[in-house]
């Protein structure tokens, strides 16, 4: 899988063909979840912190990361997103 961004210790990925909804994994120490690129669901564990991050940056990336979504579906390279600031 992947890792297509990392910030504040906080690692991103995206599998290749991975199931519908369109998401990515966020994997912070112990911790593992999964988020809906559309609405920003969450799966998983996260501390609420770490979680906010996430979704901030989820937020300031969302179109980014749907492209990375089509590639990844398509078997393409994915890009590196910038890290949250």
């Amino acid at each position: 899988m992947p890792q297509i961004s990392f910030f504040y210790g906080i690692v991103i990925l995206m599998n290749f063909a991975d199931h519908a909804p369109a998401h990515f994994h966020a994997w912070y120490g112990d911790f593992k979840v999964i988020v809906s690129i559309k609405d920003g669901v969450v799966k998983g564990e996260m501390p609420g912190r770490a979680l906010k991050m996430i979704l901030e940056w989820l937020e300031i990336h969302r179109e980014e990361l749907l492209s990375n979504w089509v590639k990844a579906q398509n078997g393409m390279p994915l890009d590196k997103i910038e890290p949250l600031n």
